[in-house]
Order: C-alpha cells, then sequence, then structure tokens
C-alpha cells in the first residue's frame, strides 16, 4: 500500500468513527514494513478517557503487537495533526516519520483545536493556567529515582 492509501485508511476510520456517533473525527494507522500493525479512533467520548486519542491508543497497540516501546521502524498516519500529547508520545515512542491531513487550523475551525495547549506549554511555568507546585521530597525514605539508578 501507498502512503496515500494508508492516509485513506486512518481518514476512513476517522469518518466511521464520527458517523457512528462513537468519538471524535480522529483515526491513525502504524505501518511497519508496509503492514498495519495498528490502528485506533478517538474513543474520548466513549471511554470519557481524555487520553483516548486515537495516535495514543494505535501507539499503546503497536507496543503491545511488537513487544517493544520502540517504533523508530514504524510510521504513523493520522488523519488529523498530532496534539501536543499525541506528539510526545510520538517522541517517546521514537517514531520518525508521522503523516497527516487535516491541520490544526482545520481542528480549530471545528472546535477541536489545541492551540490553548500550545500556548501554555510555551509560557514558563509560572505563568501557566494550571501551577505545578513543588513539594518537598525529604520526608521521603523511598527514593524511586535512587532505585532506579542503582538497578540499571
Amino acid at each position: 500500500m501507498s502512503h496515500e492509501e494508508f492516509m485513506k485508511l486512518a481518514i476512513e476510520l476517522a469518518y466511521d468513527n464520527t458517523k457512528n456517533k462513537k468519538g471524535k473525527p480522529f483515526g491513525a494507522v502504524i505501518v511497519k514494513d508496509g503492514e498495519i500493525v495498528a490502528k485506533g479512533v478517538n474513543d474520548v467520548l466513549k471511554t470519557y478517557d481524555p487520553t483516548a486519542h486515537a495516535e495514543l491508543l494505535a501507539i499503546r497497540q503497536a507496543c503491545r503487537t511488537l513487544g517493544t516501546s520502540d517504533l523508530s521502524d514504524c510510521i504513523l498516519y493520522a488523519s488529523g495533526e498530532p496534539c501536543p500529547m499525541c506528539l510526545s508520545a510520538i517522541y517517546w515512542a521514537n517514531l520518525k516519520h508521522v503523516y497527516y491531513s487535516y491541520t490544526a487550523q482545520e481542528e480549530e475551525e471545528i472546535g477541536l483545536g489545541t492551540k490553548y495547549v500550545y500556548q501554555q506549554i510555551a509560557l514558563p511555568k509560572e505563568q501557566r493556567d494550571i501551577k505545578l507546585l513543588k513539594l518537598n521530597k525529604n520526608h521521603h525514605e523511598k527514593n524511586p529515582f535512587t532505585l532506579w539508578k542503582e538497578k540499571n
């Protein structure tokens, strides 16, 4: 199959997901060596899970199927431009190529954009709407970071 055919599948997944009133209009396909190893659709509305984005679900499935968290030899086809959360997962999974069709601007136009999140991430921590507050760790006897370093 070609890039266009894999993208067509991602868009069909998104379309069917929306048509059947299951979820938002996003679909994703992960391919390795020309073979589909995972598919995902946006299941946020169905599962009440704000992280159930098509790309994340496809990444999770691909990792389970392939038995690795390193997808550097795979390609992701996403119907829409990945949001900041999905983009982070794409980096963590080491995907090197991501193809998408609908842009962030087009997502914004239908009320599904992530412009606000990108703007917040770009701000210094102190200026963000959600406050990240550090608590003192010295009162904990067990240090998971020390344990990780010792074991690895």
